[in-house]
C-alpha cells in the first residue's frame, strides 16, 4: 500500500465571494513536522475564543460511523424540539456541508464572511485547511444561538483541531479500525505500539475530565487502550457490553442502568447503522446536560438521512446509464467499511463494483469482503487525487479489473444483469452525487 502526505480537501463554489476564500484555503497545507493544537488555540484567541462559550457539545470520534452517529444525534435532538448546530466532514459536493446552522447548511454570505475573518487573522500563523475550518465553525456556532452543538472530529482525535474543546455534554467513539495509518501510526514515544491500540489512544484522547466517554465494544487490547487513555484524562467510560447494550433485530433493544428501550431501526441501509444509532442513544442517555425523551429518540432515528452511506441513487444522468437496475453509493474506503458493506449485500444478488480508491488506501479494503458477491470490477479515477491502478487490485480478486475514464463510462459498459455499487472514496462519492444532480442539502 502506497502512503502519501495528508490530502487537502479542495472545494469549489458557484458563489464568487465563497470561492475567493476557498482559493485561499486551497493554498494552505499542513507544515511538515508541525502537529499539535497550538496554532488552533492561537487562532481561536485572535477571534475571541468562541470555543469557550458554545452551547452544550456532543463530540464524536471513530474510524467509521462517527458522521452517522452525529447525524442520529442531530435528528434525535431536533425531534426533541431543540435547535442544533452540527459540524461533519468531509464535504461531498459543497464546502457548506461541513457547517450546519440550526439544521440547515450554512449560507454563502455568512460562510464567505467567516472564512475571510479567520484567514485574515491567521495570515502569519501558516494554519492548515482543517484549523481554519474548525475556527470558522466555532465562530458560527458561538455567534448564532442554538441549544446544542454536535461536532465530528476529523483525522484522529488527540491532535484534531476540534480537540481544543475544553468540555462537552458527552463524547463518543464509534467503530475503530485501521485508516490514515501514515498519520495516526507515526512513531512516537509514550504511546501504544500495537496499531489498533494506538488508533484507540488517538481517538479516545478527545475525552474530557468528568465528561462521559461513551463507546462501542472493542477487542480486549483495544478496549484497554480506551480505558487507560480515559483514566489518564479522568473521564468516566461507558462501554457497550459493559455499561450499556443494544441488540439489533426487528428493532433496537437498548438497555443500560436506567432501564430498557425498544427503538425503531434506521431508514439508512446496513445493519451497522443500527449500531451507530445505538451509540447516539447511549450518548444521550449517559449525560445529564440535555434532556431527550425516548419518544424523541424514536422519531429521530428513522428520520435520519446521511448521503453516500449505501445510498440508493435516484433518477439522474448517471443512473440513466444503468437502466432499471439499482445503483448504490458508499464512501467507504477502509477494511472496517468494507466489512460493513459486505454484510449489507450478504446473501443477496451479485453486484457490479465501480471503485476509485486513493493510492494511500488499502486496495483490498472493499473488494476482499465482497469477493463472492461481485459480477465485475470497474476501476475509475478518484477525482483530483492519486488513485490505485487496475493492477493494484489484481492480488485480491480473480475478476479482471477494467479501467474507465469516469463512472459514466463504467456504467455504460456494464452487462444488463446485476445491480451496481459505487464505492471506495468519499471524493468519488461526491463527484457521483454532483454528476447525478443529488447535491446534499
Amino acid at each position: 500500500m502506497r502512503e502519501g502526505p495528508l490530502t487537502r480537501d479542495f472545494a469549489i463554489s458557484e458563489n464568487a465571494a465563497v470561492q475567493a476564500q476557498l482559493d485561499r484555503l486551497g493554498a494552505l497545507s499542513l507544515p511538515q513536522g508541525r502537529f499539535g493544537l497550538d496554532t488552533a488555540r492561537e487562532l481561536l484567541a485572535r477571534v475571541g475564543n468562541p470555543h469557550l462559550a458554545l452551547p452544550p457539545v456532543f463530540h464524536v470520534a471513530g474510524t467509521n460511523g462517527k458522521g452517522s452517529t452525529c447525524t442520529y444525534l442531530r435528528f434525535m435532538l431536533e425531534a426533541q424540539g431543540l435547535t442544533v448546530h452540527s459540524a461533519t466532514k468531509p464535504h461531498l459536493v459543497r464546502y457548506n456541508e461541513r457547517i450546519r446552522i440550526a439544521g440547515k447548511l450554512i449560507g454563502d454570505d455568512l460562510l464567505a464572511a467567516l472564512l475571510k475573518e479567520v484567514l485574515d487573522a491567521a495570515e502569519d500563523l501558516a494554519p492548515s485547511f482543517f484549523e481554519v475550518t474548525t475556527v470558522a465553525t466555532f465562530l458560527a456556532f458561538h455567534r448564532i444561538p442554538a441549544d446544542v452543538c454536535v461536532i465530528e472530529t476529523g483525522l484522529g482525535g488527540r491532535l484534531d483541531a476540534t480537540n481544543v474543546l475544553p468540555t462537552a455534554a458527552a463524547c463518543g467513539i464509534a467503530t475503530l479500525g485501521l485508516d490514515h495509518e501514515g498519520f495516526l501510526l507515526t512513531p512516537e514515544a509514550g504511546v501504544p505500539t500495537d496499531p489498533l491500540a494506538r488508533i484507540a489512544f488517538e481517538k479516545a484522547s478527545i475525552a474530557k475530565p468528568g465528561v462521559p466517554l461513551v463507546t462501542q465494544a472493542y477487542p480486549a487490547a483495544v478496549a484497554q487502550s480506551v480505558l487507560d487513555t480515559a483514566e489518564a484524562i479522568r473521564a468516566p467510560v461507558m462501554m457497550r457490553g459493559r455499561d450499556w447494550n443494544a441488540e439489533i433485530g426487528d428493532a433496537i433493544a437498548y438497555s443500560d442502568a436506567r432501564g430498557s428501550l425498544t427503538l425503531p431501526l434506521p431508514a439508512l441501509p446496513g445493519s451497522h447503522q443500527a449500531d451507530n444509532a445505538a451509540l447516539a442513544v447511549a450518548m444521550l442517555r449517559h449525560q445529564s446536560v440535555v434532556v431527550v425523551s425516548p419518544a424523541a429518540m424514536a422519531r429521530g432515528i428513522p428520520a435520519a438521512r446521511w448521503p453516500a452511506r449505501l445510498q440508493r441513487l435516484g433518477a439522474g444522468p448517471l443512473t440513466a446509464l444503468a437502466g432499471a437496475r439499482a445503483v448504490r453509493l458508499d464512501g467507504g474506503h477502509n477494511p472496517d467499511a468494507g466489512l460493513a458493506i459486505a454484510r449489507h449485500f450478504a446473501g443477496g444478488p451479485k453486484i457490479h463494483l465501480v471503485t476509485g480508491m486513493l493510492a494511500n488506501k488499502d486496495p483490498s479494503a472493499i473488494i476482499a469482503p465482497l469477493a463472492d458477491r461481485l459480477l465485475s470490477l470497474s476501476i475509475v479515477p478518484a477525482p483530483g487525487h492519486d488513485a490505485h491502478r487496475p493492477e493494484d487490485f489484481a492480488p485480491f480478486t480473480t475478476l479482471p479489473a477494467r479501467s474507465f475514464a469516469n463512472v459514466a463510462e463504467a456504467l455504460a459498459a456494464l452487462p444488463p444483469e446485476g445491480d451496481v455499487l459505487i464505492a471506495g472514496s468519499l471524493y468519488l462519492a461526491g463527484d457521483v452525487l454532483r454528476r447525478n444532480g443529488e447535491v446534499p442539502d
